[in-house]
């Protein structure tokens, strides 16, 4: 299956490169570019992408609302569900968690390898994993003390409602591991850990994997600098 992908940023040498990277993986296809957040809105509405690949600095419209308008029209949509994937620089960090509240499924540094971003578009594609397990960790660590809330209406049943596996699987997910690793970790199939983490996101209402990072050091069941 081919990942439709939507590349938004201000600077179009930024997004020419990208385009080139994107281009060169048989399962990956650009169907369009913005250089701003209305644009990228608009775009998202009429092409249909898979992965909006989302600056966060951009004139009008920033990256933040732009997510913030996707994600509320993939919750009313009956069939369309696009994943926005943030690109942040280590001087824009206090930006994602604004990110994560607007909904976004990860996020990336600007100055990644090409074979990691190929990869996180992939994951976020795939909804399976948090993107840069390292940078989510250092975020979410040093803006702890002012996370935002992670549900959109009424606040979700408490930890009681989770199995102890299902509690220990969410504690692997908020040091940002994958699915797999959880498997290695807990010497299970990575098809199990997939079911655990799908009944912690049901039974706790919460939208990804991304909300169960930010929900796990909201409860305390994750703690700052804590791996």
């Amino acid at each position: 299956m081919t990942v439709r992908v939507l590349l938004v940023d201000d600077q179009p040498l930024l997004r020419t490169g990208f385009k080139l990277i994107l281009e060169a993986e048989s399962d990956l296809a650009v169907v369009g570019e913005a250089g701003d957040g209305a644009t990228a809105v608009e775009l998202t509405r009429s092409l249909l992408p898979d992965v909006v690949l989302m600056d966060i600095r951009m004139p009008g419209v920033d990256g933040i609302e732009a997510t913030r308008r996707i994600v509320r029209e993939r919750a009313a949509s009956t069939g369309h569900d696009p994943r926005v994937l943030i690109l942040t620089t280590f001087d824009l960090d206090e930006y994602v968690v604004e990110a994560v509240r607007a909904g976004a499924s990860g996020f990336l540094l600007k100055d990644s390898p090409p074979e990691e971003l190929v990869a996180a578009i992939r994951i976020v594609a795939d909804g399976d994993a948090i993107v840069a397990p390292s940078v989510t960790r250092r975020l979410l660590d040093r803006f702890a003390t002012r996370l935002p809330a992670v549900r959109d209406s009424a606040p979700p049943p408490g930890l009681d409602t989770l199995t102890v596996r299902e509690r220990e699987v969410l504690s692997h997910v908020a040091r940002g591991l994958s699915n797999a690793e959880i498997a290695a970790e807990l010497v299970v199939s990575e098809t199990t850990v997939k079911t655990h983490v799908g009944n912690v996101l049901a039974k706790l209402g919460l939208r990804d994997r991304v909300q169960a990072v930010v929900y796990a050091y909201e409860t305390g069941l994750a703690q700052p600098g804590h791996n």
